[in-house]
Order: structure tokens, then C-alpha cells, then sequence
């Protein structure tokens, strides 16, 4: 049988063909597989999108590695892409065939078509592209509950945010500049930096070169942070703490660098009666007036020019392994996306 790859689908019993990453056990990124693939129709309150973009995350690598176990395997992993409505379920009412939309939350976007429960899909204004959607979708949400959530940032606060020019990194400083904060951003090298102070940053430091608890505390005369942002985890953690001011909120969200290990949650009270905490996206979207309010809140900011997204670094869908080992080299500088 004959496939045609540019149209990449073919009927097969209430199945479509298409091109899928696959992975079958735990792994470093060579464990990612492009394979054919089937995909069933949608059942009563999905939708079948056709992937134009895919978004490349962090929490892709921990679905990949095993830090975060799947449901099953063989499974193919990614939380987020962009495209557009080429089948609905019959309970579907929000959305119809050829509406452009960008999905987070479901797992299975490194694909050229995903199935998406229409809970998590949200309709895209026309003026965003789907590059631009599937770079920034998840992280501009990511962005959203941390600063006007977990911990609500207002004119005056003073924060810190590591990994000032990651992906996150860089939405969740122009947004927190946007919101009146005093910014201080954390990064691994020059080039870096450059992009932090170009995001917004008022301060940036080279942790590589410099002790940023340190710095922090000359940089604040002693007043240290209202909150830290910590996408690094084991590296960071101990002297993010003593970057707080009494009552101030350490919150976690990855761990690049590896995991937070366990320590005495009287550490938490010496340090100054310090919060700490891990918030999770999925919680946040649990409400579908959430999904929608939080993706509008996100898409407004854009539009009022306070979040500025970069064109990301483009990939084709076969050259995923090589989109990993970017980002887990912390080689990266904004967004990476997957094209089918």
C-alpha cells in the first residue's frame, strides 16, 4: 500500500496513518522513534487536530526519561501544538472543521495529527501564527499562574527568575516587568544575559560566574526577594532560599538540573518563615472557564505588547532527538518547535 507522506493520512477502517514519535522505554532522546502510526477517530467530546507546529518543553523530557510515567507505552509525548480542526466529535460545540486552535495539557503532540479533548483546545486569533502559538502556548500559561496565581505579582514587588532566558524564563520576565515588578534574572552565560536584559531584566547574573545569593543581597541592600521562580531544581535550590525576605515564596516548576532533593521543612522557618511550593498546570486547567480565561489573559497580554514572543527555532518532527539534546545542554535561547 501506497502512503502519501505530503498528505501524510490515509483512511484504514475508521483509522488515519500518520507519522508519530514513538517511545517504547525510558530513555535518553534516542529512545524517540518517527514511526507510522494509526489514530482512531474522535470520540463524542474530542477533536482531531492537524499538527501545523508542535511545542517543544521541558516537561517532554521528563515524560521521556521517566521522571513523569505515562499512563502506557508505547506512547508519543508533547503537550502542546497548533494547527487546525480536521475532525469533531458529536458532542463537540465550540469548535468545527478548519478553525485554527493550539492545545496544551494533552499528551501526544509530537505527532502530525493529535486527538484533543475540547477541554484543553482554544480557539487561535488569526493574528497569531502557529509557530508562534505552539512556542509559546504552554509557557505563556505556565507564566500566567505563576505570577498572577501561585503567587500574585504586583507593582513593587522585587523577584527573582532563573533561567531568565529560557523559554518560560523569557514570557514570565517580560510579563512580570509588564506587571511593575523589579526583575532580577539568573542565566548560564553571556549570550544569555544579553537576552535577559533585552526581555526586561533589570538585573541579570551569570550564576556560572558569580554567586547569585550573593549578588541578590547586594543588588536588594539586604532586602532580598518577594518570590523566586526556580525551573532548575537541584542546583538552585539551598541559595534560592536565601535569596527570600521573611514570608517570601519559593516556587518550583522543573527541575533542569535535577531534582530537588529531600530536606528539613524546619529549613523553611530558620530561613525566615518561608512558603514553598509546586504548582502544576493541569490543576490550574481542571475548570474549562479556567482553560479559557487564563489563554485570553495570555493572548490580551500579547496584544497590549507587554509579552513580546520571538520567532522560535524551527525543527522538522524528525529531527526531535536533536531538539532534546538542545534543551537538556541548556543550549537553547527562547522556544524550539517541531514541523511535520
Amino acid at each position: 500500500m501506497l502512503i502519501n507522506l505530503h498528505l501524510s493520512f490515509f483512511e484504514i477502517k475508521g483509522t488515519t496513518a500518520m507519522r508519530a514519535i514513538r517511545v517504547y522505554t525510558p530513555g535518553e532522546p534516542e529512545v524517540m522513534k518517527l514511526e507510522e502510526s494509526a489514530i482512531r477517530q474522535p470520540y463524542a467530546d474530542e477533536v482531531v487536530v492537524r499538527n501545523h507546529a508542535i511545542g517543544v518543553n521541558f516537561t517532554d523530557v521528563y515524560t521521556r526519561n521517566g521522571a513523569f510515567s505515562p499512563l502506557k507505552r508505547p506512547f508519543t509525548p508533547g503537550k502542546e501544538a497548533a494547527g487546525e480542526v480536521i475532525a469533531v466529535g458529536e458532542k463537540v460545540t465550540d469548535f468545527k472543521v478548519g478553525d485554527r486552535v493550539v492545545f496544551v495539557e494533552t499528551l501526544g503532540a509530537y505527532a502530525e495529527q493529535s486527538i484533543v479533548p475540547e477541554h484543553f483546545l482554544i480557539h487561535l486569533p488569526d493574528q497569531i501564527s502557529f509557530e508562534t502559538a505552539a512556542a509559546s502556548m504552554l509557557k505563556g500559561l505556565t507564566a500566567q499562574y505563576l505570577l498572577r496565581r501561585t503567587f500574585r505579582v504586583e507593582a513593587g514587588h522585587t523577584i527573582l527568575i532563573h533561567a531568565a532566558a529560557g523559554g518560560v524564563g523569557t514570557i514570565l520576565t517580560q510579563w512580570a516587568k509588564y506587571l511593575g515588578a523589579t526583575v532580577i534574572g539568573t542565566v548560564s552565560s553571556d549570550e544569555k544575559a544579553a537576552i535577559a536584559y533585552q526581555n526586561g531584566c533589570d538585573y541579570v547574573i551569570n550564576y556560572s560566574k558569580e554567586d547569585f545569593a550573593q549578588r541578590v543581597n547586594e543588588i536588594t541592600q539586604g532586602e532580598r526577594c518577594h518570590v523566586v521562580y526556580d525551573s532548575i531544581g537541584k542546583d538552585t535550590f539551598e541559595k534560592s532560599l536565601d535569596c527570600l525576605r521573611p514570608f517570601g515564596y519559593f516556587v518550583s516548576f522543573g527541575f533542569s538540573s535535577g531534582k530537588i532533593p529531600p530536606f528539613d521543612i524546619m529549613t523553611l522557618l530558620e530561613k525566615g518563615s518561608l512558603f514553598a511550593t509546586w504548582p502544576g498546570l493541569t490543576l490550574y486547567l481542571d475548570k474549562r472557564e479556567d482553560v479559557i480565561s487564563m489563554s485570553n489573559e495570555f493572548f490580551e497580554v500579547i496584544a497590549n505588547g507587554g509579552v513580546k514572543i520571538a520567532s522560535p527555532q524551527k525543527l522538522s518532527l524528525s529531527k526531535v532527538v536533536e531538539a532534546h539534546k538542545r534543551l537538556e545542554a541548556r543550549q537553547t535561547i527562547g522556544a524550539t518547535v517541531l514541523i511535520p
